[in-house]
């Protein structure tokens, strides 16, 4: 994953609650199991003028002008609620969404986004509304959220998350940070308990 420090771009406000995660990626949308290929299905139900189309709807935030190559997507409460599907994760990453603003996440939601380096940023709705209009910073070193207006907002992610896109590192690239305390206990178990190695 690419490692995410700090990011000022155009916020694109989907402020909707519960934007749920056939929303994010409708099922018909989803063809394969790769991450590849997903950023066209990507809110396919509002962004396309018909279901199944590929005609851009102008009144979809995400294709006005004024939100081109956003890389922040500011919404409502309890986003990407739903199915668990990691799809919506992947469909947000390929299309180039680094970070999501909003009052609250689904928790399995918010765990897909850390391993598929989104920055989930929970702050208040009216917070979150008056993020609208101008470009965002998010730092994630300093774990702040500055409007176009200057005014910073701190945030929190637990530690390990924090790390994991900090670092770029996914689940098992955090695992291998323990590799030398991993190889002491396979070499002090296989002492214990050889029969259990094969050679």
């Amino acid at each position: 994953m690419k490692p995410f420090t700090t990011l000022t771009s155009v916020a694109a406000p989907l402020l909707r609650d519960n934007v749920d995660t056939d929303a994010i990626i409708p099922s018909r949308e989803i063809k394969s199991v790769s991450k590849a290929g997903l950023a066209d299905g990507l809110f396919a139900g509002w962004r396309y003028t018909e279901i199944g189309g590929r005609e851009p709807d102008p009144a979809f935030v995400l294709n006005q002008p004024a939100c081109a190559g956003a890389e922040i997507l500011l919404s409502g409460e309890n986003f990407g609620c739903g199915s668990s599907r990691e799809h919506a994760a992947w469909a947000l990453a390929e299309y180039g969404i680094r970070a999501i603003v909003a009052p609250s996440f689904n928790p399995i939601f918010r765990g897909n986004c850390v391993r598929n380096g989104i920055v989930p940023v929970a702050l208040p709705a009216e917070v979150v509304a008056g993020l609208v209009g101008g470009p965002v910073t998010v730092d994630l070193e300093a774990c702040r959220v500055i409007g176009a207006d200057g005014a910073s907002h701190g945030f929190t992610l637990p530690e390990e998350a924090r790390e994991m896109l900090l670092h770029g590192l996914d689940a098992v690239d955090l695992t291998l940070r323990h590799r030398e305390q991993i190889a002491a206990f396979v070499a002090a178990d296989r002492r214990k308990r050889g029969w259990a190695y094969l050679d």
